[in-house]
């Protein structure tokens, strides 16, 4: 497509944010909202959003989506109304490791009547929280919990005490396994019912390619995870056992570039962006490593993975790192990846136009539209508004941006900023 021609005419969702990933310009800023596991909204502030777009009828429930973190589905009518251009393919089974399948009732701590899968099945607990069970298996020690009153899950470390001299590699490498032939046709099957009956970019996540991704390491969709699944023990472990988690990483990578292989046969390249990894490696203030460990430990693996999809595939690679992570961006390019989110942009040193100065050429920013810590959630309206048309503004100076919050839409953030946020963004609600 040439310069020109982009505009020109109006382009479809999938038309735009490919210019965006090649860094083209379009006829508007593409907006995601529900695309990845990082770029959704929390299940009630869905069921009010449509409620306030006129989209629900009676005894109408969103369904739960990723029950780990309680995302709402972004179903076709909302992506319509809201002029949504991306689609998500996930995995076929979620962080709980059952099927979204089998839609059953259940109602939230804040009253919201939503629908989730078959296999959500949880105890109440004396001090009012839930227990959540890997696989829905209420006869395996459960692997999460919500406390009451709250909104999303936590894991439940189940490690026992480490002893060194025991410790295998492959006790983490447990959960990645090759691909199997239902996963391949249900990939198959997905991609080619969004490609054919969407016109939106199609981001998917598969698994296995995130390295040390804190959220999968209590492993919660397993029943029995063995090796280091204490999140400050892996987090230890990386600077006090290296080369263990080196290993890890290792026979990770080559497993990943196995199974992408299949996963490709079965999709091919009607998939435009891959969600690869969503290891945090920054808090607000500084970095959980330096950017030479991450080029010592992280970067080699992250590289392979990314190298094989770019000589083999049409697809974008995406990076999830929240915090402040702009002395490592370098190094994100430098392992291959495309795409960086959710652009954290209220901790140090990622001011937005330093990062589309320093950045903006050689990667693709995906997020960072509206802060959903302060603005988004307690701001007003008209804050909302000056706050995204800055944004997109400054974001969009070099083209490649993809507008969405600052990681998901959180509970309890009000539908007039929700509103307010699409109209900043040229919609007619």
């Amino acid at each position: 497509m040439s310069i020109h021609s982009a505009k020109k005419k109006q382009l479809s969702g999938r038309e735009r944010v490919l210019c965006a990933l090649n860094h083209q310009p379009a006829d508007r800023v593409p907006v995601d909202l529900g695309g990845t596991a990082c770029s959704g909204a929390q299940v009630s502030v869905v069921a009010r959003l449509r409620r306030a777009l006129g989209l629900d009828k009676p005894g109408d429930r969103v369904k739960v989506t990723e029950p780990y973190q309680m995302l709402g589905e972004i179903a076709a009518d909302l992506r319509q109304a809201l002029g949504i251009d991306v689609v998500y393919l996930p995995n076929r089974k979620n962080m709980f490791g059952y099927e979204n399948a089998g839609w059953k009732p259940w109602r939230t701590f804040d009253g919201t009547d939503v629908l989730v899968p078959a296999d959500f099945n949880t105890d109440l607990e004396p001090d009012g929280s839930i227990r959540m069970y890997p696989e829905g298996d209420k006869s395996a020690r459960p692997s999460a919990r919500m406390p009451k009153g709250g909104y999303y899950f936590d894991s439940i470390i189940r490690q026992p005490p480490i002893d060194d001299a025991k410790l295998n590699p492959a006790d983490n490498l447990e959960e990645f396994q090759p691909v199997g032939d239902e996963d391949l046709r249900y990939y198959e099957q997905r991609a080619n019912d969004l490609y054919n009956n969407t016109d939106q970019a199609i981001a998917a996540g598969f698994p296995g390619t995130a390295f040390g991704d804190i959220a999968l390491v209590p492993g919660p969709w397993m029943k029995d995870p063995k090796g280091i699944r204490d999140i400050e023990e892996w987090y230890v472990s990386t600077v006090l056992r290296r080369d263990y988690i080196r290993e890890v990483f290792a026979r990770q990578a080559e497993i990943a570039v196995e199974n992408l292989k299949r996963i490709h046969q079965a999709v091919g390249d009607k998939v435009h962006v891959v969600f690869m990894d969503g290891t945090d490696l920054a808090s607000q203030t500084s970095l959980f490593c330096s950017p030479d460990t991450y080029r010592e430990l992280y970067l080699p693996h992250a590289k392979k993975v990314n190298d094989w999809v770019h000589a083999h595939t049409k697809w974008k690679t995406l990076k999830h790192c929240c915090g402040g992570c702009e002395p490592l961006i370098d190094g994100f390019i430098e392992a291959g990846y495309d795409v960086l989110n959710p652009v954290q942009t209220s901790a140090r040193g990622m001011d937005p136009q330093h990062l589309v100065d320093a950045f903006g050429d050689r990667i693709v920013f995906w997020g960072g539209g509206v802060d959903t810590q302060q603005t988004l959630p307690f701001g007003t309206p008209d804050e909302v508004r000056a706050q995204v048309a800055e944004r997109v503004k400054v974001f969009g100076q070099k083209n490649g941006y993809v507008f969405n919050t600052i990681h998901n839409i959180q509970c309890n953030t009000p539908t007039e900023n929700l509103l307010a946020m699409f109209e900043a963004l040229g919609r007619k609600l």
